[in-house]
């Protein structure tokens, strides 16, 4: 099953006690039509995503962002601490395809793209002050 939506709030990364992670995040879809009035009626459905391959697509999926989503979709009740009961549908992700990234994510990725151009640069100046004297043209 294959499910499109934008991610509610950040992935956080759990450690389980049997030495292995898990990369929790929740989205949100879309969906709309018409009814027999004609009014266009918006529906919004929130899933619980669990991401078990690698913790490090954590960095990538920050609020906003919009992603396409391939996994198994499954249903959980529970009583909550007032007794009342609560449902919740979950997606066990297997395949996680980022289409826009939201601007915190944009941000980060220019910092640090500045950073190393920074680095380069610094590298590349002092590189050409040894090498003033050789007759290559570049």
């Amino acid at each position: 099953m294959n499910i499109i939506g934008r991610l509610t709030r950040d992935a956080e990364v759990r450690n389980l006690p049997n030495e292995k992670q898990v990369v929790n995040f929740s989205i949100a879809t879309n969906d709309n039509y018409r009814n027999k009035q004609g009014e266009r009626i918006e529906h919004t459905t929130y899933f619980e995503c669990a991401y078990w391959i690698s913790p490090k697509v954590a960095d990538f999926l920050t609020k906003g962002t919009l992603v396409e989503l391939s996994g198994r979709a499954y249903t959980s009740a529970w009583l909550g601490k007032d007794g009342e009961p609560h449902a919740g549908l979950n997606f066990h992700t297997s395949q996680i395809k980022v289409h826009s990234s939201s601007k915190r994510t944009e941000n980060k990725s220019n910092e640090s793209n500045k950073k190393v151009k920074k680095e380069n640069s610094n590298s590349n100046s002092n590189s050409n002050n040894s090498e003033k004297d050789d007759d290559l043209p570049f």
